[in-house]
């Protein structure tokens, strides 16, 4: 596997796989289907996207920064998703892409990354513990999914430079 920064033709590769994800319904509130002008628009210099391309060449994984909240003193923390192909997980590449984004991040000028996960997706959770990320706290009933509560864990990890 190799990782690198997401480029704009990479655009229809991520919306598919994030699209995967809005299908399967354990990793995002969303409903709506992303395009490849949708995931263009992430692509804004200011945060980070990267990608994992498997031994063929071909993008099985990414992860993603956003804006955490808009006042200036939040601007050192970014939200982050991280998203695998179906047929790519549970091989590594969701762990490549993320510590990928550690470095994109904090060459970004970001010292911290948040998010939220669903409280039954223990693939992510146990990922994002065994990578250095806090569970801080749930969110009860968060969100409705297909008009049902769910409840979010919320995860964070600092990024100095003596973390990987």
């Amino acid at each position: 596997m190799k990782t690198r920064d997401a480029a704009v033709a990479d655009a229809p590769a991520i919306a598919r796989i994030y699209n995967e994800g809005i299908d399967d319904r354990v990793a995002t509130f969303e409903t709506r289907h992303r395009t490849a002008d949708d995931v263009v628009q992430w692509l804004d210099g200011r945060h980070p996207v990267v990608v994992v391309d498997d031994d063929d060449g071909e993008l099985i994984a990414f992860a993603a920064t956003s804006t955490y909240r808009p006042r200036d003193c939040y601007a050192g923390i970014a939200e982050f998703s991280v998203y695998a192909a179906r047929a790519a997980r549970g091989r590594g590449a969701g762990r490549a892409a993320m510590e990928a984004l550690f470095i994109a991040a904090r060459t970004a000028g970001f010292w911290k990354l948040v998010s939220r996960v669903f409280v039954e997706n223990t693939a992510s959770r146990s990922l994002l513990r065994s990578i250095g990320f806090r569970e801080v706290g749930v969110y009860e009933r968060h969100g409705q999914l297909d008009g049902i509560w769910r409840d979010v864990v919320i995860v964070e990890k600092l990024l100095d430079s003596s973390q990987g």
